[in-house]
């Protein structure tokens, strides 16, 4: 179903990025795209840093995201990616199509979101409800009662971190030590501690501890940290 949201104008998409590590599944959405539109160019990326090269270089009208990639954890991906490209229509194509997870990843900045192996009639509506300014979701979706509020604070306040902060989070979530994470990202431990700094700074917390707890807490990581 669709309905109304404080989405991307209408518009007639010329260009599309699909990213997902299944080569197949890559192809058979874009087959689907081009039979929904005229595109003028139909990209794919396997990984997230791939996706985010080609936005940099010129970002693409509607972005098909799988969440479970090989190089983010969580809505850590499609964080990052509006982050990148704030005028996209981004569409998540997931597995992980539970209610909570729908719910958290419109407030993170998705346009839509489809459950991975739906039908191809599925995905033409999708992607015809975001490119007319709505926001789709599947007809069986219940929007979660709970504490929306707190989970869209933190989900803002991880908007506000930087791609490099972005990936220190993510790696810290996975229990890296500052030494490892520098190792990692070919940079120096100092600038590791100084990025860490301005993580709990733009979080609000006092400790590594509390930052992964925040990530955690809005599927940005899926893996709690060794330690403080």
């Amino acid at each position: 179903m669709t309905r109304s949201a404080a989405s991307p104008a209408p518009f007639v998409p010329s260009s599309a990025l699909v990213v997902d590590d299944h080569p197949l599944f890559c192809d058979a959405l874009s087959l689907t795209l081009t039979s929904i539109a005229e595109f003028e160019r139909i990209e794919t990326a396997g990984t997230l840093e791939q996706a985010l090269t080609l936005t940099d270089a010129e970002p693409a009208d509607i972005i098909v995201l799988d969440l479970n990639l090989p190089d983010v954890n969580g809505l850590d991906g499609l964080v990052r990616l509006r982050k990148a490209a704030p005028r996209s229509a981004i569409l998540v194509a997931s597995s992980m199509a539970d209610n909570r997870m729908i719910c958290q990843a419109l407030k993170a900045g998705a346009n839509g979101f489809v459950p991975k192996h739906s039908q191809r009639g599925v995905f033409r509506r999708a992607v015809e409800a975001v490119t007319a300014g709505q926001v789709f979701v599947p007809e069986s979706y219940i929007d979660p009662e709970g504490d929306g509020e707190g989970e869209s604070d933190a989900l803002a306040r991880l908007g506000s971190l930087t791609n490099q902060q972005a990936r220190i989070l993510a790696l810290i979530c996975s229990g890296k030590l500052n030494k490892q994470i520098a190792y990692e990202l070919s940079i120096a431990e100092t600038t590791v501690k100084a990025h860490v700094t301005a993580i709990m700074r733009k979080l609000g917390v006092q400790s590594r501890t509390q930052a992964v707890l925040i990530a955690q807490n809005a599927s940005f990581a899926r893996v709690l940290p060794s330690g403080d």
